[in-house]
């Protein structure tokens, strides 16, 4: 049955486990909100790690008949995609001297799993967004590459100024209009709004006129100053920064320079899915519990142990291309 990270959470066989599924929840609002299809079974000689789909290409029509006639056919039109699974995570190694080193909240324990757990939510994030196998063969497909040169890229051959929303009045009005424009190409409301930190600062400032914008506490997750975590939403749509590359300072989704017409700097893209299993969900295998973790364990020979965090194994499928949508070429400065 299909499964969440709060329904692992809750199914996790060690503590342990549970308060590290939820790091990944806290922070993660892509890991958070999706939903994992648990089909795929990688028993028998094969242990396959594939995950096939069709996914609806065309809408289906209908229409008023004459009596004593019959409706004109049509079919609607789908197209067979695959997608492997990918495992991601991260090692490390700790001598037994230091790990003794220091109170256990900053120990050298403490601080390298949160660390591997962050940069493992991260990758998962990257791969979401900008995932190609043709670039990483053990990653899968993400959104930038799925939706290329469907009916749901939007303005992909042309700019959209929202540099300075505060010169005109008129210009608030215009970038809220685009924004109603964009998501109304979805099939349904969207789940997720993901945009870097840049242009989230904008939708912030738009969305704030509208008397529509909330934040609401998330039910369950506890922040380090004890207070719960909290989501940022637009009319029910919730909105976030899916964060920068593990292992560096770049952001996922880039700020860069393009070539629409003529080289435009400070250019960057807005994505929203739809969750559903016929939209777009994450795929893991059956019986999956998400995420392990592996202490270093001390209690046997060996001066230097090690520790690990692991994702997987998991992947997305857009099961419909109006269930995302991709907003391109947006000026944030």
């Amino acid at each position: 049955m299909p499964v969440t990270l709060a329904e692992a959470s809750n199914n996790a066989q060690e503590d342990f486990d549970a308060t590290v599924i939820d790091e990944f929840r806290k922070e993660s609002t892509i890991l958070d909100t999706l939903t994992f299809d648990d089909a795929v079974n990688p028993a028998g000689g094969g242990a396959t790690m594939t995950y096939g789909y069709r996914r609806l290409a065309t809408q289906a029509t209908a229409a008023t008949r004459e009596l004593n006639h019959e409706y004109q056919a049509q079919n609607v039109t789908t197209t067979k995609h695959n997608v492997e699974l990918a495992v991601m995570g991260g090692a490390f190694t700790i001598d037994r001297v230091i790990a003794r080193i220091g109170p256990a909240a900053s120990g050298a324990v403490a601080l390298n799993m949160a660390q591997k757990v962050k940069a493992t939510r991260t990758r998962f994030a990257d791969e979401v967004i900008n995932g190609d196998t043709n670039v990483d063969a053990h990653g899968f497909d993400g959104l930038d590459k799925a939706l290329v040169g469907t009916s749901t890229e939007f303005r992909a051959n042309s700019v959209t100024n929202w540099s300075d929303l505060d010169t005109d009045a008129s210009v608030k009005h215009k970038a809220l209009d685009d924004l109603d424009e964009f998501l109304s190409l979805l099939d349904g409301t969207p789940t997720i709004l993901l945009g870097n930190r840049r242009l989230l600062a904008k939708v912030r400032g738009i969305v704030r006129r509208t008397g529509m914008y909330v934040r609401d506490p998330i039910q369950g997750l506890i922040g380090a100053n004890g207070r719960p975590i909290t989501r940022e939403s637009y009319g029910g749509i919730t909105f976030a920064d899916p964060g920068d590359k593990a292992g560096s300072n770049s952001p996922i989704i880039p700020v860069e320079t393009r070539t629409v017409g003529v080289s435009t700097t400070n250019l960057t893209d807005l994505y929203a899915y739809r969750v559903g299993l016929d939209g777009f969900h994450g795929v893991t295998t059956v019986g999956s519990q998400l995420v392990a973790t592996w202490l270093p364990d001390f209690s046997t020979p060996g001066a230097v142990k090690s520790g690990e965090v692991e994702l997987g194994p998991v992947a997305v499928a857009l099961k419909a291309t109006k269930a995302a949508a991709v907003f391109r070429n947006i000026k944030v400065a």
